[in-house]
């Protein structure tokens, strides 16, 4: 595995660009080592400039559903590029993805398109606030709902009632309405909304997917979205990463429950940067230009990611993957725990539809705290073993792999064999 070029480019680039990099990821901090530079990418292979191949589980952290360059999503994107590039007035495009997602998700009449998640995020907390008239906001350890300052908190140990800044350059002012609770325990909420009168919303992540992948129980679910009913708090689902990955119409869809206000990204932009936050009439009217609420973007609803996002949408609905998806993702399950087993190493494996990741801990992961308790220094073993052996997986033990329809048999098998090989890396690497 040559890296000669990345290393190249990434010398030159710490000059002007942080860290070499416009995310912190990309840095492959967590996992050490040369950060790779991609070059291409076609289907469900990535290349990087060495011309490296890879089998990608990134994916772009979720929007390349279909694989890259599906024929499909580019024959639209070409089209509409003839057409002109932005104009930062209304089309047409805007109106048929507002469609086809209002149409999905049955809590919401109208969205409002954006340009990334965070910015989706920030603004259906301003819009929870400015409909309930109330300042607080609870979010759950370890789940990311972008970088905006109210959301950067670090909980602590324990249950927290005061949050701290989990940033440099975020005061303690800008976080003080903002109160963490535990995911996956329901007694962590109720204290909170006992203790204080002036909560707007709570905001969570369905399917956890930024402290690698942990799924609600069906009790916590169901018992929260009573409790938001109970209390006149909204509940804001954050589907950036779950939306149309795991079902057409979502993680709600699949755990039955319906949000008053939804937020959207990654898949409906189909690899630009889109974001969305959508709700029911009574709640999106406030929003400017109907209301006082406001939120505005020049790029907002560009052409040629609604274009992208419709192709994106339309392919997905006709394909159908999603019990393919679970076959892959089953299949991938036993391999990991087989792999794992035969040489001595604990790990868990959680997945939910498109999504998994494998934390290499023999604590069952259920909340931040037990996917702490993973032990980092193997997963560094594990993922450049992976690299060697033309895997990309994302370089952190507490991101989701993703899968995409253009992942072959063939591309299994490939990655079975590359398992066997970085576990048994794993447990040689322990002996010395």
């Amino acid at each position: 595995m040559k890296l000669e070029k990345s290393l190249e480019l990434y010398t030159r680039g710490k000059k002007h660009l942080v860290g070499a990099v416009n995310s912190p990821v990309r840095a492959f901090k967590s996992v050490g080592g040369v950060p790779i530079f991609i070059d291409h990418a076609k289907g469900s292979k990535i290349y990087d400039v060495d011309g490296n191949e890879y089998i990608d589980f990134v994916l772009s952290y979720g929007p390349m559903i279909l694989g890259h360059r599906n024929h499909y999503v580019e024959k639209s994107i070409k089209k509409y590029l003839r057409n002109g590039y932005t104009f930062g007035a209304s089309t047409k495009g805007e109106i048929i993805l507002a469609e086809m997602v209002c149409d999905v998700f049955p809590g919401m009449d109208k969205v409002r398109f954006v340009n990334s998640g965070t910015e989706a995020v920030l603004s259906a907390i301003r819009l929870a606030r400015a409909f309930t008239g109330k300042d607080k906001i609870i979010k759950f350890a370890g789940c990311y709902h972008g970088h905006s300052d109210a959301l950067l908190v670090a909980a602590g140990s324990g249950l927290a009632t005061l949050s701290i800044p989990g940033s440099k350059g975020v005061p303690e002012d800008a976080v003080k309405n903002t109160l963490i609770a535990e995911y996956n325990n329901i007694d962590s909420v109720e204290k909170h909304l006992a203790e204080d009168n002036n909560i707007a919303a709570i905001i969570i992540e369905p399917i956890a997917g930024n402290m690698g992948v942990v799924l609600p129980t069906k009790e916590f679910i169901e018992e929260l979205k009573e409790l938001t009913k109970a209390s006149g708090v909204l509940l804001i689902v954050d589907e950036v990463m779950t939306g149309f990955r795991s079902q057409f119409g979502g993680a709600q869809e699949l755990l039955g429950v319906v949000a008053d206000i939804t937020c959207l990204g990654k898949v409906v932009g189909g690899g630009f940067p889109v974001g969305a936050y959508g709700a029911r009439n009574e709640i999106m009217e406030m929003v400017s230009p109907l209301g006082d609420v406001y939120q505005a973007g020049t790029l907002s609803g560009n052409p040629i990611a609604m274009a992208s996002g419709i192709a994106t949408l339309k392919e997905l609905k006709k394909q159908n993957p999603y019990k393919d998806f679970e076959k892959t993702a089953a299949f991938l399950e036993r391999v990991l725990l087989a792999a794992a087993k035969e040489n001595g190493i604990d790990v868990q494996v959680n997945r939910f539809g498109s999504m998994l990741n494998a934390f290499f801990t023999k604590e069952k992961v259920v909340d931040f705290k037990s996917a702490q308790t993973s032990d980092t220094k193997k997963f560094k073993t594990f993922f450049w073993k992976m690299m060697e052996n033309g895997v990309f997986l994302p370089p952190s033990q507490f991101e989701s792999w993703f899968l995409g329809t253009a992942m072959s048999k063939r591309d299994m098998y490939k990655v079975r064999t590359a398992i066997q090989i970085s576990m048994e890396a794993v447990a040689n690497k322990l002996k010395k």
